[in-house]
């Protein structure tokens, strides 16, 4: 069967070589379906991965790229969900982790301008919480989709799904965000910061607002015209910046978080309140941090967490004035995008 498949995917090539693209693209739709009608959902999987690679690599000429993403989907909607393919989650999965790295590889192949491979990243996600293990959807491919559109310098899609992604996820988002703040003032690094670290406080990820946070600090140290020194204690060593109060504010209330110490969650907040008063969107946040972690009880209107985390962190809102990332001689519009909080 692999040798007839090699040999239907082979004749197709010639058809895309030669410009042949909306032939190629029936023809292999066809012989999928066929497969598809007998169940041989392995036969249609390998036929539709391989027939949309090369599609995708024709790029988006006479809608090469087009009629690739088309089998890409008609893979995750008509094989992968059909045949209800599972993923198990675990390391013994082997035929889980085959068929992500198959969804990841295809990813791969989509141009940055193909319209359809938001929809493709969208249906892959959906069929892995259907699934697998976590309604919100696999890790793996969280982190591959969020690290595609990190590439292209698409920082909402891209804080969207590396919020979900895996423990790789945090580095990629907190170098995405120290990028896009190189095209704004230097004072608001905090903002720039905060939309690396304060998604994963919310979902309980420590590790990764930590590892986020130091890396944006890191990154930043790297700028000589802001100045910052070292200061340690018995218990902690903290690099502090002069010139960015809400920047080590950050710091401290991650320390604040590891420690549970809800009095001096409230001294912290105090000291620093003419500064996020001042900056008007970390209200929410502060709010929903005290309840979450220090029994500070705040009111309940609608979900507060959807609702702040729909403003501030994926709307534009605060001193990035809305501003996109500067990229490849491009401008890309963000858009206000929610993020689901079920993360552990």
């Amino acid at each position: 069967m692999t040798s007839r498949i090699d040999k239907t995917i082979a004749r197709q090539r010639e058809k895309i070589a030669s410009g042949a693209y909306y032939e190629a693209h029936q023809q292999l739709r066809v012989i999928a379906a066929r497969y598809i009608k007998q169940t041989n959902y392995d036969a249609a999987a390998e036929l539709l991965a391989g027939g949309a690679a090369e599609l995708l690599r024709a790029g988006s000429q006479q809608g090469a790229s087009a009629s690739g993403g088309d089998l890409a989907i008609m893979l995750v909607l008509e094989v992968y969900t059909k045949a209800r393919w599972e993923i198990a989650g675990g390391d013994g999965d082997t035929e889980g982790r085959a068929r992500k790295k198959r969804l990841i590889e295809l990813l791969r192949e989509f141009p940055s301008e193909e319209p359809t491979r938001k929809r493709f990243i969208q249906e892959m996600i959906n069929w892995s919480g259907r699934f697998g293990p976590l309604e919100r959807g696999d890790p793996d491919l969280h982190h591959a989709a969020g690290s595609v559109y990190a590439e292209d310098h698409e920082p909402y899609d891209a804080e969207k799904h590396l919020i979900l992604g895996t423990s790789e996820s945090a580095e990629t988002l907190a170098k995405l965000e120290y990028e896009w703040y190189t095209n704004d003032e230097p004072h608001t690094a905090a903002i720039y910061a905060s939309r690396a670290v304060f998604p994963y406080i919310l979902t309980g990820n420590l590790r990764s607002a930590n590892k986020a946070f130091v890396i944006f600090k890191t990154k930043l140290s790297s700028n000589a015209s802001l100045s910052s020194q070292d200061v340690s204690s018995a218990s902690t060593d903290v690099r502090v910046f002069v010139a960015l109060p809400l920047l080590n504010f950050i710091s401290m209330l991650l320390l604040t978080i590891q420690r549970g110490s809800a009095d001096l969650f409230k001294q912290l907040t105090a000291h620093y309140a003419p500064q996020i008063e001042e900056l008007r969107v970390w209200d929410d946040f502060m709010a929903q941090v005290g309840e979450q972690y220090f029994g500070i009880k705040i009111p309940r209107q609608g979900n507060p967490l959807l609702d702040m985390m729909g403003s501030m962190l994926f709307g534009g809102q605060g001193s990035t004035g809305g501003k996109t990332l500067q990229g490849r001689g491009q401008s890309k519009k963000a858009e206000a995008l929610p993020m689901n909080p079920d993360l552990d």
